[in-house]
């Protein structure tokens, strides 16, 4: 019986099974690398892109959700009009809400406020 075991034991491991370990782990990492981290790296560059490039006038939908027009861009911070509140008997001013640069998710419709109004001071 212990015979058994010591002949199991004894044999040599094949050559070839430690290179082919190495390839499999190399060809592991190059599906990781082309289906989880270099996707995820693009969606990350463009999202970046994408918040750099927020002007007035912007839809957009925050990461939480809420749907807004840009009022004023900041360093950091965009102030979204989200909405009027009455303020007295018929008198409505607008709503807005101050959000990080980084919590805005998606643009739905650019706008040209911006390029209008540049045009604007041109003229004058």
């Amino acid at each position: 019986m212990f015979d058994i075991i010591s002949v199991a034991h004894a044999e040599a491991p094949a050559g070839g099974a430690a290179m082919g370990n190495i390839i499999f782990m190399i060809l592991l990492f190059a599906i990781f690398y082309f289906l989880l981290i270099r996707p995820q790296q693009k969606q990350q560059k463009a999202h970046k892109e994408m918040v750099n490039n927020l002007k007035r006038g912007d839809s957009v939908i925050t990461s939480g959700g809420m749907l807004g027009k840009i009022h004023k861009v900041d360093e950091d911070t965009v102030t979204l009009e989200v909405g009027e509140v009455e303020v007295s008997n018929k008198t409505y001013r607008p709503m807005r809400v101050k959000y990080k640069r980084n919590s805005i998710g998606s643009v739905t419709v650019k706008s040209d406020i911006a390029d209008t109004e540049e045009n604007k001071e041109k003229k004058d």
